[in-house]
């Protein structure tokens, strides 16, 4: 049984729970208040490590207001991958804000490294926000202690249940395929030029999962109507590329997707009508995935 870390912050449940609706069916549920899980009864995790916003009152006392805002969750995505195709997966969804911690970096790594070298990223405690906001206060980023209680009070818990997690479907199943899904803003300059392709899917370069999978979900796009890119500007972050081993049948895949697919961008509003038109897309994205996975499975 999982045992939730002793709390380092005096902090209530954050308001917003994920996994709603169909998630929470038929399932072994963790309800922390780091993060919301369902056990897989299918070997398929979905990871959505940016979900959550919430922030503990003693770290946003030092923040700015955009710090406070959050602006940089990948919005609804618990809400967004709820269909019928996802309802046997597994899936685990942060409540707290890549302000606090950013699950998708390596907490392990030297402060310098960069996720992606050559190029504008954010770090493990971000101290700007992606259109290079400060999200601190004058003098008041994190020193090496509060960051070393960030890292185990939030960073552990979600790694520790995403591994056992991953370990627990390879062993029953025999295979585990991790989906990371991500959503970003269409237009970030400091992070690329332009307008991001709709669908920006990372295999870290073909080597997170095997190549036969990456086809499966691309002989679905072609007329989806939304455009797509491979291995692009975002080829996986550190969830993706650690987690992944393809000798071991461990595979992983990255999908971030443009925010102007499902919500405002502006208001950081869902909105129905277009959440409605992408979501099949998606749906197909997941059957290929599965119809990788069964023929693997005989």
């Amino acid at each position: 049984m999982f045992v939730l870390r002793a709390s380092l912050y005096s902090t209530a449940m954050p308001r917003r729970i994920a996994l709603t609706g169909g998630w929470e069916t038929g399932h072994i549920m963790v309800k922390s208040d780091i993060y919301s899980f369902r056990e897989a009864d299918y070997p398929l995790l979905v990871s959505i490590p940016h979900n959550g916003f919430a922030i503990p009152e003693e770290v946003s006392a030092t923040m700015t207001e955009v710090g406070k805002s959050s602006r940089d969750t990948d919005w609804f995505l618990d809400r967004l991958y709820d269909f019928d195709v996802t309802n046997d997966a597994g899936m685990i969804a942060s409540h707290y804000s890549r302000y606090v911690v950013d699950l998708n970096r390596d907490a392990n790594a030297p402060s310098n490294q960069s996720l992606y070298p050559g190029q504008n990223t954010t770090g493990l405690f971000p101290k700007i926000t992606f259109d290079q906001s400060p999200i601190y206060l004058a003098g008041k980023e994190p020193d090496a202690d509060e960051r070393s209680r960030r890292i185990e009070r939030f960073w552990h818990p979600y790694h520790d249940q995403l591994n056992s997690e991953l370990k627990r479907m390879r062993a029953k199943f025999g295979i585990a395929v991790l989906f990371e899904a991500h959503s970003i803003e269409s237009e970030l300059p400091f992070l690329f030029e332009g307008v991001l392709p709709d669908l920006n899917f990372g295999t870290n370069t073909g080597k997170s999962c095997s190549e036969s999978m990456a086809d499966a979900i691309k002989s679905t796009l072609p007329d989806a109507g939304y455009s797509h890119v491979f291995n692009g500007r975002f080829v996986g972050g550190f969830i993706t590329r650690h987690y992944a081993n393809p000798t071991d049948r461990i595979h992983s895949i990255q999908l971030e997707l443009s925010q102007a697919t499902y919500m405002d961008q502006s208001t950081k509003n869902w909105l129905p009508n277009k959440a409605a038109a992408v979501q099949p897309v998606l749906r197909s994205v997941i059957l290929a995935i599965r119809g990788w996975i069964d023929k693997q499975k005989k």
